[in-house]
């Protein structure tokens, strides 16, 4: 019998990195780029109305410097309405109508969201969320960034509808955290067996405030501290989703000697200590 076991991170990584930013604005053109050159991973969170008419980013930006470069785009509202002040039916149609017109213009598949306007919570806002949450679920959005607290234990979410990132890039605290999260060291031999859980530094904000605050050198400083790590796992907002649902799919004996694979993604694990790789369709012994 086995004690602990903890998802690991593609390789068998234990740290992974993503950014999240909003609206689909110009100032989007240099944190693309800069992302880019430093090879991190961003979900951009596009209003579909200001897509369509190339208020912001171009179509063909988002297509070449966004989608071609490996980020994500996710549903931000058709024109930015709070959900928690829209009807259900507004709701449904401003969350749906996003995601409609991202997916016919791009031909991609978008279920990702961050909140627009207000960034409804369970905790701030527990009948809204209540309300809305199941509307969510029905037009198959997978995960829906909020705000709300620190999430400084760089914990993965319970609810991925209600998915907590770590800090704003404003945020006073911002480089403590980074160098807490850098620092931490989850191997076997350094971390008590029971707090080896992976853990996820997400950042989040919106470009045009490099912008207006006149700070885009605290953007490089941020992807310089981040960037180039060996023990981190740099990927979007989506790829973490999927990746955890590819994990929690693994199938056990009941003895949890025998693991099971469905998915079509391949997964590592923390099991006592000792890493063990699991391929797609692969039927696991584990002595």
């Amino acid at each position: 019998m086995y004690r602990y076991e903890f998802m690991r991170y593609p390789g068998g990584l234990a740290k992974a990195v993503t950014f999240s930013y909003d609206d689909g604005s110009q100032s989007d053109v240099r944190l693309a780029e800069t992302l880019n050159r430093y090879g991190l991973k961003c979900t951009f969170n596009l209003l579909s109305s200001r897509v369509i008419n190339e208020e912001g980013l171009t179509k063909d930006f988002i297509r070449t410097e966004i989608l071609a470069k490996g980020h994500e785009i996710a549903t931000h509202g058709e024109y930015h309405r709070g959900l928690d002040v829209a009807r259900s039916i507004e709701g449904i149609r401003e969350t749906l109508n996003c995601r409609l017109g991202l997916e016919q213009e791009f031909g991609v598949i978008v279920r990702g969201m961050a909140f627009p306007d207000r960034a409804v919570n369970k905790v701030r806002f527990p009948t809204e969320y209540a309300r809305i949450r199941p509307f969510l679920e029905e037009l198959d959005i997978a995960y829906a960034r909020t705000v709300g607290g620190d999430n400084t234990n760089f914990a993965l979410p319970d609810d991925f509808l209600n998915w907590v990132p770590t800090a704003h890039h404003k945020n006073p605290e911002l480089m403590n955290y980074i160098h807490a999260f850098l620092t931490l060291d989850l191997s076997p031999s350094k971390c008590y067996c029971a707090a080896r859980t992976p853990r996820l530094f997400y950042l989040y904000g919106h470009a045009h405030e490099f912008d207006r605050d006149g700070n885009w050198e605290l953007l490089e400083e941020i992807c310089e501290k981040l960037a180039g790590k060996e023990d981190i796992w740099y990927a979007t907002n989506m790829e973490i989703y999927e990746y955890i649902a590819a994990y929690r799919s693994l199938i056990y004996s009941a003895d949890g000697v025998i693991v099971y694979n469905p998915t079509n993604k391949t997964v590592w694990f923390d099991r006592d200590g000792k890493c063990y790789k699991i391929e797609s369709g692969e039927t696991l012994h584990i002595d």
